[in-house]
């Protein structure tokens, strides 16, 4: 039963991951809950993400106790540690003993503060979307770590392969909000554009029925205003259709009979 609910509570997180398509989405939000659930799921002692979305900023989310160690430990990372390699070849790192030569000789700095805060095992996976690597997942094991239902002992293949679906489920999640933004942006601006279109057909229409010419003629005449006050066409047009502007000085303006 235990095994079942486990796996229930696996599918659970990671359909909460990828959705990300919600009004209110919160970035640091969404990063320290990923941070909680690795931390929940694999029975760790503190999990960190670094996310980049393909930007020159990086952000970090700590989960863990203390966190701040935890922060301290993905900071530390700017001198070399799991997550910034994983981050790098955009493959996993597998599971490192910290008191190990190894570990040592890899990332001297972050070894020691991570024996420092009795970290005993760490290991990291990339968050991934097909050949683009937005961030990756670092995950703390202390010696005696594990929480009910976890194996004791090495980390195990089985909660590596759990983090990297957490750090899938991410990808996915962070690249459906990205698009998303993207086309409701896009959405925004060209419904502004055709509203700016809207208004300016429609002052060419007022100011050429009454001056009975044509709407070229009421066109260049709202322009020639626009630019001698510095104006954008879009706003003259909408102080004609309001009347806020006389139509005989802006004919005036043109070089036409009054």
């Amino acid at each position: 039963m235990r095994d079942r609910d486990s796996e229930l509570r696996l599918a659970e997180v990671l359909v909460e991951t990828a959705d990300t398509l919600i009004d209110d989405f919160d970035l640091g939000r969404y990063l320290r809950r990923l941070a909680d659930r690795c931390v929940e799921l694999l029975g760790a002692r503190g999990a960190g993400v670094m996310y980049t979305g393909g930007a020159d900023d990086v952000l970090l989310a700590a989960c863990g106790r203390p966190r701040a160690a935890i922060q301290e430990l993905l900071e530390i990372q700017h001198l070399g540690g799991p997550c910034v390699e994983s981050f790098g070849t955009g493959e996993p790192v597998a599971p490192v003993r910290i008191d190990s030569a190894g570990a040592g000789a890899r990332w001297p700095a972050f070894a020691a503060r991570a024996g420092k805060y009795g970290i005993a095992e760490t290991y990291a996976v990339p968050i991934r979307r097909n050949s683009t690597v937005l961030g990756a997942v670092n995950v703390f094991v202390a010696a005696a770590h594990r929480a009910v239902g976890h194996e004791s002992g090495p980390t195990s293949d089985r909660e590596v392969r759990i983090a990297q679906a957490l750090a899938n489920a991410a990808a996915t999640g962070l690249h459906n909000h990205r698009t998303h933004f993207a086309c409701r942006l896009l959405s925004e601006q060209l419904q502004t554009a055709l509203d700016s279109r809207i208004r300016v057909e429609q002052a060419k229409g007022i100011l050429a029925e009454r001056w009975q010419t044509g709407m070229d003629e009421a066109f260049e005449a709202m322009r020639s205003y626009a630019r001698r006050e510095r104006q954008v066409v879009d706003v003259v047009a909408a102080q004609v259709i309001k009347g806020l502007i006389d139509a005989e000085t802006l004919r005036r303006d043109r070089g036409g009979p009054s």
